[in-house]
């Protein structure tokens, strides 16, 4: 069963790789796209084979044939797109974050909720073969009890003018919304663990925008572990290799490149000789090294097929709002955290 989608706000991230993704989902029809620029719609229209194009959401919603939108414009209009598009009974695959504060995400989802539409959110990332795998890793106990994560997601965003993700009023956050979310996310998918507690630092080094260019949260997981989660928009992108990482009591898995737009990096894992006792010496040269190998593929296709399965009835929304706020909370406390200073100055 092919679902008839409506874009909303076709450019950016809709243009560069969920547009081109969706073309490739065998279960997936582009119907309309949508933007604020006229140009940029008629050039999608155009370049994805879409049947119209338009400038504002109510012509796009209007069309009956459309049975789901997928949200890709920026933060500050999620709110009023996703209740203008649960007014018109249309299914939504909403990009993160789902709102510019936890508050706003909640109200957006009980909306739904209420409309009885389904609701969705686009952390394509879990669909990367390599998170799958390792999740499939970790959740074996291949690498015994998760007992720390760190994830590391960076870039470089220098100030520009007239750019939303530039602007608090606008985009909720900075690093840490943008990338950090990518990082709580998949830390909280990979471990199946919900985050009980979260402090962390955000602000300015070298940009002058309002959002940060700066930050890292602190995690304390439902078993104990803790995790870290640092994100930048100072760093050069060829300077910063994205690590992920998992330690548990029997060894550990490193992944490197794989938080990307494109499905890629590598994966090593090092696990223990169980039979070992402690080593005063520390010896390092006991583990076991293995690289991990998988097909790679289009986690844009994976997204967009499986939510349009949930949209058919054939499964359960893949990644749920509540999800989704679940991450998104943990940011926000980065940010309270680091506004009230709770912690110790020196």
């Amino acid at each position: 069963m092919k679902i008839k989608w409506g874009v909303i706000g076709c450019g950016g991230i809709a243009d560069r790789r969920t547009l081109p993704g969706m073309m490739l989902a065998d279960n997936a029809e582009l119907i309309a796209v949508m933007d604020a620029n006229k140009k940029a719609a008629d050039n999608c229209k155009e370049k994805y084979g879409a049947k119209y194009a338009f400038d504002n959401i109510q012509e796009l919603l209007a069309i009956e044939e459309i049975q789901a939108v997928y949200i890709a414009s920026p933060v500050f209009c999620h709110k009023e797109q996703a209740i203008a598009a649960a007014d018109a009974g249309k299914d939504i695959l909403l990009e993160k974050p789902v709102g510019l504060t936890v508050a706003e995400a909640e109200e957006i989802a009980e909306y739904c909720d209420k409309k009885g539409v389904k609701l969705g959110v686009g952390f394509m990332m879990r669909f990367h073969a390599y998170h799958q795998k390792i999740k499939e890793l970790v959740s074996s106990g291949m690498i015994g009890e998760i007992v720390s994560a760190r994830a590391q997601f960076t870039c470089w965003y220098p100030e520009m003018e007239n750019c939303w993700r530039q602007d608090m009023k606008l985009a909720g956050g900075g690093a840490m919304m943008d990338l950090g979310v990518h990082s709580v996310d998949l830390i909280r998918y990979i471990t199946g663990l919900n985050v009980i507690e979260a402090a962390g630092f955000v602000g300015n080094q070298i940009f002058k925008y309002s959002v940060e260019d700066a930050g890292g949260v602190i995690m304390r997981l439902e078993n104990g572990a803790i995790a870290y989660v640092d994100s930048n928009f100072n760093i050069p992108d060829s300077a910063a290799k994205c690590k992920l990482e998992f330690y548990g009591t029997k060894g550990s898995i490193f992944a490197q490149g794989t938080m990307s737009q494109v499905e890629g990096g590598e994966v090593e894992i090092l696990c223990s000789d169980p039979s070992l006792s402690y080593d005063a010496n520390q010896n390092r040269d006991t583990f076991n090294a293995a690289q991990v190998m998988v097909e790679f593929g289009n986690m844009y296709t994976k997204e967009i097929t499986e939510f349009g399965k949930a949209v058919a009835g054939e499964r359960d929304i893949p990644i749920t709002v509540q999800d989704a706020i679940a991450s998104q909370k943990v940011i926000e406390s980065a940010y309270i955290s680091s506004a009230d200073k709770k912690y110790q100055c020196f």
